[in-house]
This record gives structure tokens, C-alpha cells and sequence, in this order.
């Protein structure tokens, strides 16, 4: 029987309780890549057991955040490959996607770049969310493991740099979190990362974050927004980024579950990031320090 064709890129996976969601995840690449690594952070489900049928590799490592985790994931899994296409384990590779990054891997792309952003089609309860700015969005999830670097500051997302030069692939990364599937669920776990959020965004504004370019690639597009987010006055911000994506960027036409998306991710959610930060810098007249203490909090919280 003749080998099936690989190609030659490491796929690892970010997991802690995706039993909902790690089947189909590994379904899209088990035929094609190279390797595939499942990184563990204590699932109490099946997970595990799904990604050792669907062939990964499965390690078990604690979990500090989305950064500490890939960083690690990076510095000590076996990796055989020199590329790495880094999954969450709700995303999924499309046919069209698979064979760009098979293309990109066996053309001259492979030696010109060192990176490759991937267009993300975000679903949320079961609604493709193409507007509101939305869609297209650029994640840098396909990279050369020699020359990618991580922002350890980082307590919420996670973004992948690369030292060198970057270009996109054509088809779409499916992000549909079916853990979610209950708002309940979407609810809980956006009230955690709006603490996180906060805590960052008074570090970043202390210490300084990166300022970006209006004109780079997507990131540093997006670090340029987010360097100007922080100017504008908290509880007025929320409210401005709703009417910008519900209104100006026609999510409207995202229908009913578009609008239970764009009002809980561009105005709760924002506006629950101002109220935690509110918070915090009322506390910022004692002597000790808020941020520290809550970073040092939710570490022993995650442990």
C-alpha cells in the first residue's frame, strides 16, 4: 500500500476539555501533516483519548496563559519539521486551505517567506459572522519555527511574530467553539478574559505597548488600533465600537444570532474590560500594586 502524502508541517493543538470540538479539528489535518501534537492543560472529558484516535501525540503540560503555553509548546515538543501550522481546537482547516499550505510549503514561497497569515471565518452558534469587520480577519498561524517569537505580556490571545517576511494563503480557517453552543458558556468564560484584558491594558499604558503600523501586516495593524483603543475615554470606547462594527460595517446584515454576537463581543464585552479597569486604577493609591496582585491572583487561581 503506497504512503499517503504528507506534507511537511507539525500541526500542534492547544487543548483543555475540547471533546466538543478537537474531532473535527483533527479530522481536517490527520491525512496530510507531517506530525500532529495535542497539548494538554488537565481536560476532565475524553480529550485526550480523541486526540490519541485521531493519531497525535498528546503531552500534558500546566497551563499559565495562551503564551506561556504555545512558548513552551514550541521550546520542548519534538518537532520534526521546520513549519508549523498552530491550531486552536475549535479551528478547522478547509479543503482549500490544505492544499494553499501545501502549495506554499512545496513552492518557492517556502523559501522567500517566513510566515503565512490564514483568513479566519469565525461561527457563532451556528451563524457565519461575515460582517462587522469580521471577515476577512488575517491570524499568522502558519509559520517557520526558527523565526517566530511570542509576546509573553500577553494574558488573553495569543499572536505569533516572525522576524521575517509574511504573506497570506488563500482559504479560510473555520473557528466554530461548539463548547459554546450555550450563551451561558460564552458568558463565563468572556467575564474571566475581561479581567485579563484589563489587567493587560494598565500594563501595556504603564509600561508601553507596541504602537505597530497603520500600513504592516495584519498585526501590526491591529497593534496600531489598539495603541489609539487606549487614548479614548473608558465607557464612551464600547459604545463607539459597537455603532463602528453593528452599523458602519453593516453587521446588521449578520441577522439575529449576528446581533447577539456583535452587542456581547463589541459592547458587553468591551464595556465589561472598562469596568474591571475602572476598578483596578481606583485602587492605584494605596502602595501596593493592583495589577501585580491581580496577575499574581489569577496565576494561583490557574494553577
Amino acid at each position: 500500500m503506497p504512503e499517503r502524502p504528507t506534507v511537511p508541517v507539525t500541526v500542534i493543538v492547544l487543548t483543555k476539555n475540547e471533546a466538543a470540538n478537537i474531532d473535527a479539528c483533527l479530522d481536517a489535518v490527520r491525512d496530510w501533516a507531517t506530525a500532529i501534537f495535542v497539548v494538554d492543560s488537565g481536560s476532565t472529558d475524553d480529550t485526550r483519548e480523541r486526540a490519541r484516535r485521531a493519531g497525535a501525540e498528546v503531552v500534558v503540560h500546566p497551563f499559565e496563559t495562551h503564551s506561556a503555553q504555545w512558548q513552551w509548546a514550541l521550546d520542548h515538543l519534538p518537532i520534526p519539521t521546520e513549519w508549523v501550522l498552530a491550531l486552536d481546537a475549535d479551528q478547522r482547516v478547509t479543503p482549500e486551505l490544505r492544499e494553499a499550505v501545501a502549495a506554499a510549503l512545496a513552492g518557492p514561497e517556502a523559501g522567500r517567506y517566513d510566515g503565512f497569515f490564514v483568513n479566519r471565518r469565525q461561527v457563532f452558534r451556528g451563524r457565519w459572522i461575515r460582517y462587522g469587520g469580521y471577515y476577512p480577519k488575517y491570524l499568522l498561524k502558519l509559520f517557520r519555527r526558527s523565526a517566530v517569537t511570542l509576546d509573553a505580556r500577553e494574558l488573553v490571545d495569543h499572536h505569533f511574530h516572525v522576524r521575517g517576511t509574511t504573506t497570506r494563503l488563500r482559504g479560510d480557517l473555520v473557528e466554530d467553539n461548539r463548547n459554546e453552543a450555550a450563551i451561558g458558556a460564552w458568558v463565563d468564560k468572556h467575564n474571566r478574559y475581561a479581567r485579563l484584558q484589563a489587567i493587560q491594558e494598565l500594563r501595556e499604558r504603564r509600561e508601553g505597548g507596541s504602537r505597530g503600523r497603520f500600513f504592516g501586516s495584519p498585526d501590526e495593524r491591529v497593534n496600531w488600533l489598539k495603541a489609539r483603543w487606549r487614548r479614548l475615554p473608558l465607557f464612551v470606547r464600547p459604545c463607539l465600537y459597537f455603532i463602528y462594527r453593528y452599523v458602519i460595517r453593516l453587521g446588521f446584515l449578520d441577522g439575529r444570532e449576528g446581533f447577539v454576537f456583535h452587542v456581547l463581543q463589541a459592547f458587553w464585552y468591551r464595556l465589561l474590560v472598562d469596568i474591571n479597569i475602572s476598578e483596578l486604577a481606583g485602587e492605584a493609591g494605596s502602595d501596593r500594586d493592583p495589577v501585580a496582585e491581580e496577575g499574581r491572583r489569577e496565576a494561583q487561581v490557574r494553577a
